[in-house]
């Protein structure tokens, strides 16, 4: 790859006292063909690496040829030091701005993707921030309407619904709603994965995908019309299936996508076939944005046994779309 051609990434470590840094650490140390500029505290990463007994070199900008153990740096201090494994309040203004200021070079076009670590949601709150999540964050922060997948190699899980109570979530789905999360989930399949013509699976919401009615109305009412709607437009769908059997591996070579209704319909069937390699994926975004899929691991914090393998998979995927998104612009 050119270095006109090379592709630029924004890194953001997360939560300072999570595992955030030294996974970025061990990052730094893998050749790489692409630009990576890390959003954060110097002193932070340098006490990551030192404890890892790892080299790191920041640099105000990354070189033509990236090193390894070598980090471009963009620096977001600290409030107060950084305690691997104690998380500190005072520093959550600090992760915030990083998260902006990261998706801020996205939007204005200085970096072609986004890579972001895991944030600690509580503490973030304890300093004074409303806060939800990083993918809400950065949809408002874009002004768009956004869709939550996750994915490892063996299937893409896109949620309907994200951090609900059950009791809740019937009524959150619509047929509007389904229909904006799965025309955002088809163009996404095209633009960020390069499938022209993707085949997406529906889950229904209720056992056996409602059982024609004596289960629950929902598939009758809402997703059926919904999906009638789609197909119509063109979309390949598949469904409403129920949620048991739509997983069996014979089932999932035939879709490209999941589509559940809710958090924990899809998810722990994504995370027991593959956790470590499951990445988080914010569709919907100007630019590509892909997350670790594990959380702070305060416990594991400044030990130096945290699994980079998510992080790693998180900056492959992103990188992959990038490149999916530039050749769809060079042929459309």
């Amino acid at each position: 790859m050119s270095d006109a051609q090379a592709l630029r990434l924004a890194l953001v470590p997360g939560e300072p006292a999570g595992i955030g840094p030294e996974l970025c650490v061990r990052l730094a140390q893998r050749p790489r063909d692409y630009h990576l500029t890390v959003f954060g505290a110097a002193t932070t990463l340098r006490d990551a690496a030192a404890k890892l007994d790892l080299p790191l070199t920041l640099t105000a900008s990354p070189g033509a040829a990236p090193r390894p153990g070598e980090l471009a740096l963009i620096e977001i201090p600290n409030a107060v030091q950084s305690l691997p494994g104690t998380p500190d309040p005072r520093n959550a203004a600090a992760v915030i701005e990083a998260l902006t200021r990261a998706a801020d070079g996205c939007l204005r076009g200085d970096f072609d993707g986004l890579v972001t670590g895991p944030v600690h949601k509580a503490v973030i709150n304890e300093g004074g921030i409303a806060y939800t999540g990083t993918t809400e964050l950065l949809a408002a922060q874009a002004g768009r309407e956004v869709v939550m997948m996750l994915a490892n190699d063996i299937v893409r899980v896109a949620l309907a619904t994200t951090h609900l109570p059950l009791r809740a979530v019937p009524d959150a789905i619509s047929i509007d709603g389904l229909q904006r999360v799965l025309r955002i989930l088809h163009r996404s399949m095209h633009a960020d994965f390069g499938i022209p013509d993707p085949v997406i699976a529906v889950l229904g919401l209720n056992p056996h995908a409602g059982e024609a009615g004596h289960l629950g109305h929902e598939e009758i009412e809402v997703i059926e019309p919904t999906l009638a709607a789609l197909r119509d437009e063109g979309m390949q769908l598949i469904g409403p299936l129920p949620a048991d059997t739509a997983f069996l591996p014979g089932k999932l070579r035939g879709f490209d996508a999941v589509l559940a209704m809710y958090h924990d319909q899809g998810l722990p069937v994504l995370k027991y076939s593959g956790f470590e390699q499951a990445v988080n994926i914010t569709l919907g975004l100007p630019y590509p944005r892909v997350a670790v899929d594990h959380g702070t691991a305060l416990d594991l914090a400044g030990k130096g046994i945290a699994d980079p393998s998510s992080l790693f998979a998180a900056v492959e995927t992103c990188a992959r779309m990038v490149v999916s998104r530039r050749a769809r612009l060079g042929t459309d």
